[in-house]
């Protein structure tokens, strides 16, 4: 008599036979409404490609309306604005941004006319509109914490008047959520969010965006040129939690984690840590790097994007900011 090949009675290759079963068994689900298009505007009339960044446009207001409708029919729900600003614009005290007619506000303007529920995220940080590319102003030789925090209160009460829905302080200067957050009350902004970048790292993945943007920070006497004084070092993982516990206890309604891949433990740590809602960034050189290896035919550019986006959704990021958001929504669909 033949006996059978015994064999394992355990088998997990089974919920993976087929692409069915597969989608059934998922984890983690990915989708449009997951996804935050970040957009480059500027004060031109024409549409400029960002070399460091295919694919990605610094965008006139008319563009930047029209290719919006866009990314909404593909049920991208939510949009954060960055804007270049010329350098002859620029002062060091970034004032320019403190203006209700200026670039962000009349842009905000212009999306809300045309999409009403569309959800606008507006960038807090001075280092836009700064002649010296700092996200906080520069004092005798040296950053200065205090006196940048009425300044970025001011932008967020701008911004959020003209009608995001969300404001972002992405400076990192300390106690900035409480100030943003008593500026807009005594505003009569008591509804609009604050979207807290609280675990936002010293990292080497900016610099295609700081091109995009020309807001690279400028050495100047004692002052670095870089963001290490306020930013947080790539070493250190328990700080996030502190800088996530302060930002809630001052009134931060979603937190954030930049850059994201490097991080998912920092993402997963906060997840467990809050209940918060959790945004991870997939920051210009995470999605350059992709642009760059697709160029060359070493990699699939959609297929690498969607791993990476949905590695940040099962680290425990419920959105995701990410340059990839129209391409991905174009692979969902």
């Amino acid at each position: 008599m033949n006996c059978p090949a015994v064999g394992p009675v355990i088998r997990p290759r089974r919920n993976r036979l087929n692409p069915a079963i597969r989608a059934m068994v998922r984890e983690t689900d990915l989708g449009p409404a997951d996804l935050v298009w970040p957009l480059f505007i500027h004060g031109k009339a024409t549409v400029e490609d960002i070399p460091a960044m295919p694919g990605c446009q610094r965008h006139s207001l008319d563009s930047a309306v029209n290719v919006v409708g866009e990314a909404v029919a593909l049920g991208i729900r939510a949009i954060a604005l960055f804007p270049a600003i010329a350098d002859h614009h620029k002062d060091p005290d970034g004032t320019v941004g403190l203006d209700p007619d200026g670039l962000v506000p009349r842009c905000i303007r212009a999306l809300k006319s045309a999409y009403p529920h569309l959800v606008i995220i507006a960038d807090v940080a001075l280092d836009p509109y700064s002649s010296d590319g700092h996200d906080g102003v520069v004092r005798h030789g040296r950053i200065d914490n205090d006196a940048s925090l009425p300044l970025l209160a001011r932008l967020a009460v701008v911004q959020a008047q003209a009608g995001a829905d969300v404001v972002a302080p992405s400076d990192m200067m300390d106690g900035r959520i409480h100030a943003v957050r008593a500026a807009l009350d005594a505003a009569n902004l008591a509804d609009t969010l604050i979207c807290s970048y609280c675990a936002k790292y010293a990292s080497a993945f900016y610099g295609p965006f700081r091109a995009a943007l020309d807001s690279a920070p400028r050495a100047r006497g004692n002052i670095p040129g870089d963001k290490r004084t306020y930013q947080m070092d790539p070493a250190n993982a328990r700080e996030a939690l502190r800088e996530a516990g302060l930002d809630e206890a001052e009134g931060a309604d979603w937190l954030l984690v930049k850059p994201g891949l490097p991080y998912l433990d920092i993402i997963a740590s906060l997840r467990a840590a809050t209940t918060l809602p959790i945004a991870a960034y997939h920051v210009s050189g995470e999605y350059a790097m992709l642009r760059a290896a697709a160029g060359h035919g070493w990699i699939d550019y959609t297929a690498a994007l969607m791993e990476s986006l949905t590695a940040l959704r099962r680290a425990g990021a419920g959105m995701i900011f990410t340059y990839g958001a129209v391409d991905a929504a174009r692979a969902l669909a």
